[in-house]
This record gives C-alpha cells, sequence and structure tokens, in this order.
C-alpha cells in the first residue's frame, strides 16, 4: 500500500483505478451536525439528563460500545440477523474487529487460520502481527468452493494443526469482486459446523451494491458458527473509523462457566484501543436512527452509483478490448453485479514494475492482485477499483488502460519471438 501511495503522489495526472474507498460526492460535512444532533436528541427521548448525555459524549464510554443496541436493531432490520445487543462490540474500523476476534480464537501455534485466495490484506496482516499461521483456499470463478475449504481442513489436521477459523468476503469480495452462490453458502455452513471451524464473515459491500441481496451467512446460521464483521465505512462515512462485531458464540472459562465470545472481545479492545469513539459513535447511530436501522434504503442513490460505475467500466473494457481482440491477447476479466472491484487478467507479469510503467508512459494507476496472495502467485492479475471515478474518469482511465495492456503484450509477444 506504502508503494500503491508512492506511485499515486509521483504521478498526480495518472487516473487512478486503485484507492477501494467510498465517491467524495456523496459526503456532506454539514451532515455530520445533524447525524450527532439526531443521537442526542435520541438520548434526550430514552430519558438521558443533561449530565448523562455530557459524560456519554465527553467520557470513556463502554469498551463493548455505547451504540451496540441500535446496531443490533440495524441488523435485525436490514440483513435479518437477529442477535441480542450483548453480542456486538463496536470496534475501530472492522480492522480493530479482525485483530481481536483472532486475539480471542488463536490459542497456541497449532492454530491456523484459513482464507481464501486472493485474501484481503487486512485480516492477512492482522494474522501476521499476531503470528498466526495463515494456510491460503485458492477461489474459483464462482468464489470458495467447499470441496477445496474440506480438503484444506483435512490437510491441516494430518499436519497436526487445528484449522481454527476461515476468513471470507462473500459478497463482491475484495480484490476479486466475486460472490459466493446461494447453494454454496449452506453447504459453507454445514461443513464449518462438522469440522467445528468458524466462519469470519467480512461483508462491507452489501449495502453498496445495486439489485437484490443474497442473505448474509450470519443470518443463515443455526448454529452459531458465524462471527459478522461489519462497516459502517463504505455506508456512513470512513473518517468515522467505526466498525462492529457479531460474536453470539458462547465459549467456557477455566472454571468451566459459559459467556458470551464478545465478552472476549470487550476484555482484549480494552487493552488496546479502550473504547471507540463517543462521537463517531453518535455520528453513525444518528444515521442508523434517522433510517430506522435500514442502511439499505439510505444507500439506495450510492448502491446505483457504484452499480453504474461498474457496469461502465465492463462496458468501456469491451468496447476498447473487444471478445476477438482479447482472445487473441489472453486477456479476460470477472463481471461482478456489485461491490468495488474486478479482476483482469493478462499475460504478462502485473508487478510493481509494470505497475510503474503504466502510471508513467500511460497515466494509469491500478492494483497488482499479487499484493493479495497469501501464498505468492497472482502476476497476471490486475484488481481495478470502480468506485472512486465519476464517468469522465472511467472513459479515460479505461483507454490508458487498454493502450497499456495492448502494449505489455505485445512486448511480451515480441520478447518470446527473439527467443531461439
Amino acid at each position: 500500500m506504502n508503494f500503491l501511495n508512492e506511485v499515486t503522489l509521483r504521478y498526480p495526472d495518472a487516473v487512478s483505478f486503485a484507492p477501494g474507498r467510498p465517491y467524495d460526492g456523496f459526503f456532506d460535512t454539514e451532515q455530520i451536525f445533524r447525524q450527532v444532533r439526531g443521537y442526542l436528541d435520541h438520548l434526550v427521548e430514552q430519558g438521558s439528563s443533561p449530565q448523562q448525555i455530557r459524560t456519554a459524549m465527553y467520557q470513556y464510554g463502554p469498551t463493548a460500545g455505547q451504540i451496540r443496541e441500535i446496531v443490533a436493531d440495524a441488523l435485525r432490520a436490514d440483513e435479518g440477523i437477529d442477535v441480542p445487543a450483548e453480542s456486538v462490540v463496536v470496534t475501530v474500523g472492522a480492522q480493530e474487529a479482525m485483530l481481536l476476534v483472532l486475539r480471542a480464537l488463536v490459542a497456541g501455534p497449532q492454530d491456523v487460520l484459513l482464507v481464501a485466495s486472493p485474501c484481503y490484506v487486512g485480516i492477512t496482516g492482522a494474522a501476521r502481527l499476531l503470528d498466526i499461521p495463515v494456510t491460503a483456499v485458492e477461489e474459483r470463478d464462482d468464489g470458495l468452493a467447499c470441496a477445496d475449504v474440506e480438503a484444506a481442513i483435512l490437510a491441516e489436521r494430518a499436519r497436526g494443526r487445528r484449522p481454527r477459523a476461515l476468513y471470507l468476503v462473500p459478497d463482491h469480495s475484495n480484490p476479486s469482486g466475486t460472490t459466493v452462490p446461494e447453494r454454496h453458502r449452506a453447504e459453507l455452513l454445514e461443513l464449518a459446523h462438522r469440522h467445528g471451524v468458524l466462519v469470519l464473515e467480512d461483508s462491507p459491500y452489501r449495502m453498496v451494491s445495486p439489485g437484490p441481496r443474497l442473505p448474509t451467512l450470519k443470518s443463515m446460521d443455526r448454529n452459531r458458527t458465524v462471527v459478522h464483521l461489519g462497516s459502517f465505512s463504505k455506508t456512513v462515512f470512513p473518517g468515522a473509523r467505526v466498525g462492529f462485531v457479531v460474536a453470539d458464540q458462547l465459549v467456557a472459562d477455566d472454571t468451566g462457566r459459559t459467556h458470551l465470545l464478545a465478552d472476549d472481545l470487550a476484555r482484549i479492545k480494552s487493552m488496546v484501543t479502550v473504547n471507540t469513539s463517543s462521537l463517531s459513535q453518535a455520528a453513525v447511530a444518528g444515521t442508523l436512527l434517522a433510517a430506522d436501522g435500514r442502511i439499505s434504503e439510505l444507500n439506495t442513490a450510492a448502491a446505483a452509483y457504484y452499480g453504474d460505475a461498474m457496469r461502465a467500466t465492463l462496458r468501456e473494457l469491451d468496447a476498447r478490448l473487444p471478445a476477438a481482440r482479447r482472445e487473441a491477447l489472453g486477456v479476460r476479466w470477472n463481471e461482478p453485479t456489485g461491490g468495488f472491484f474486478l479482476t483482469v487478467r493478462v499475460p504478462f507479469r502485473a508487478d510493481n514494475a509494470a505497475l510503474t510503467r503504466s502510471a508513467e508512459d500511460f497515466g494509469v494507476i491500478w492494483t497488482p492482485m499479487a499484493y493479495f496472495y497469501p501464498d505468492g502467485g497472482g502476476y497476471d492479475g490486475i484488481r481495478l477499483s470502480t468506485s472512486y471515478l465519476t464517468p469522465a474518469g472511467i472513459t479515460e482511465g479505461t483507454a490508458r488502460l487498454a493502450r497499456f495492456i495492448e502494449a505489455e503484450a505485445e512486448a511480451v509477444t515480441a520478447a518470446a519471438a527473439r527467443r531461439p
């Protein structure tokens, strides 16, 4: 990521398909004040005194979060996830949620984390910080296959290790853009329950994607197999840095008494960040209250915009590299129906050197897919983020990208012809 930032700063006029962040046009600085005011009014309606409200806003708050009832209500209204507020921990973004969950679940060197590959670098980075072994399960074109997950579980057990959890982004994943079909979701839950492996479900792109949504794994969960990681960065605003985790699993302490996994996460959080910013929680809570918990309705316009951006990118790619031409070059891409990302496969090594050539000679920036492969590989892949660009930027950026791909493919062909 540091390299990407460096390239972006070095070539400020380049069109960048790299940032996986929301479009700035949906944010209005005045709405922050309305959001906070909405939460303060809610506290008054709930009977809080001026002193209690002042304390709630200015002092250290509950470690597990002061808005978790509101978050739980929103999950019930919008996602069909029906869990008690006590199972929710409000975190500093979903990134802290990942760190807390891994720290709570992994007890020793024999424990291993399974991840979909390619994989979001935040989870593998957290695992590295905690010295947790990571085993990659290669994604297929339609996401993880249950047979591949089970084979990885059995292989790890044969090595004397314990697969503790499986991390995946089932909806419009980062980086590949794939979505796990509904039929595979039920199979995956059954498989995880049978093998005693928890599923860490991370779905930040659901509410910013157009069209019907598949059910979350957590809403389908009948055996408390799923730990659900959530974020308001894509739906409310990234700067709030508010995420959450739903951990309703029952765990036993040294005396045999049971408690919620969420309690363990809160204890760990108390030693890491103490609590999530009260001001940030207030802004998020005010947004949720104003929408009656239905973030999906609040994000209707944003989801339509991102859907249009994805379709425009695919349309422009097809116009610049028609089917016959890309077949001749050995180029292909997937066609996500939502989310921020799609993957382009190319016939050359798409590494940092290629990215530098792309930025310097063609004025277009993208993300090498190799960053997202825990076991190495992915050097034929380019990740394009479609969320942050205007329609004009997409048109110009895809034109530049197509010229870059053509030039690199021709260079590979020429080099092969020169070899004896």
